[in-house]
This record gives structure tokens, C-alpha cells and sequence, in this order.
């Protein structure tokens, strides 16, 4: 009997972000588009519900179906390649990745 490999959250959020890149160049366009604007903090759900807008609203493309649960670890990936920006999301202490 083959042992099944266990799916983490991060493996999850790392397949969907390696196959929809799309989805962190809108959330780093919004989080650097909001930066601009004066913004100190802001709230990633607030970003990824301008992606979610965006993509089935505004635009024709297919619908990013994003996980909430992936929203935390955009913020952490956006704040990790971004170090300026660091604390611009609040973030708490995952549970499970």
C-alpha cells in the first residue's frame, strides 16, 4: 500500500500560486498601487477582493477562484520579496500551514 503524500496548506497555496501567477502580480499592483496612495496598512482581504472584482467584473478573464485561506500567505509572500513593506499587513500567527 502506497503511503498518500499529505497536502499542506502551503503546498496548496504554492501549486495555486505556481499555475495562476496572475493572481500575486494583481495583489503586488494593488498593494503597490495602494502604498502609493499614502497607505500605511491595509487589509490583504481588501486586496484580494479587488482581485476577485477585477477579474469577474471588470475584465473578461476566467475567475480567480482564490482560497481565502491563501490570503495570509500572500500577504507573507507579498511582505518576504517586498522587506519595505514589511508590516504593511498585520498578520497573526498561522495554526497550520
Amino acid at each position: 500500500m502506497a503511503l498518500k503524500k499529505e497536502t499542506t496548506l502551503l503546498n496548496r497555496f504554492n501549486d495555486f500560486n505556481e499555475k495562476n501567477p496572475e493572481v500575486y502580480e494583481l495583489f503586488k499592483k494593488f498593494t503597490f498601487q495602494a502604498a502609493g496612495k499614502g497607505h500605511k496598512r491595509l487589509s490583504a482581504w481588501m486586496i484580494a477582493n479587488r482581485i476577485r472584482w477585477e477579474t469577474q467584473i471588470e475584465t473578461v478573464n476566467d475567475d480567480y477562484k482564490i482560497s481565502n485561506d491563501y490570503i495570509a500567505l500572500y500577504s507573507r509572500k507579498f511582505m518576504k520579496d517586498y522587506p519595505q513593506y514589511d508590516g504593511f499587513f498585520q498578520i497573526k500567527e498561522m495554526k497550520r500551514l
